[in-house]
């Protein structure tokens, strides 16, 4: 899929599981305009089956389900979003060990098959990697401003 924004190719990320959670929690924080800005295709999201598998896991824990907003139709319909209007990749490509916390090799593995421009965490093990073969990991603060920019161009 390749969407265009204004001549442009659209910027393209994976959004680590954290965001989503953070977004679920409050409308009012910035994780959620990363949402806002996918739903109204501002944004392509690169995802694969491990990463919507894990969204889908850890939205609907009990602890998260206390303290969100979202109703769990809601909840539903994130997922099948997720599952329709993204980038999908398989998930299936081998990564030498990078991180401490293996699960997250997801999260690069993806953005690597996806070709992603970035991958956007709350996770500081992931963002003091920086970069993966050209691919920049940045907060969730430092990608808004990157949206921001390249919008406005």
């Amino acid at each position: 899929m390749q969407q265009k924004l204004k001549n442009k190719l659209m910027l393209k990320a994976v959004i680590d599981t954290n965001v989503f959670v953070s977004a679920a929690i409050t409308e009012k924080v910035k994780p959620a305009q990363i949402l806002k800005a996918w739903r109204e295709k501002k944004l392509g999201v690169i995802i694969s089956p491990g990463i919507l598998k894990e969204i889908g896991e850890v939205i609907f824990k009990p602890k998260i389900k206390r303290i969100s907003f979202w109703t769990d139709k809601e909840r539903h319909q994130l997922i099948k979003d997720l599952a329709k209007i993204c980038i999908f990749t398989p998930g299936s490509l081998k990564l030498k060990k990078l991180l401490k916390h293996a699960p997250d090799h997801k999260f690069i593995v993806a953005a690597e098959e996806g070709k992603a421009d970035y991958i956007v965490s709350g996770d500081r093990h992931l963002i003091d990697l920086g970069a993966y073969k050209g691919i920049k990991i940045v907060s969730v603060t430092e990608f808004l401003q990157i949206l921001k920019n390249e919008l406005q161009e």
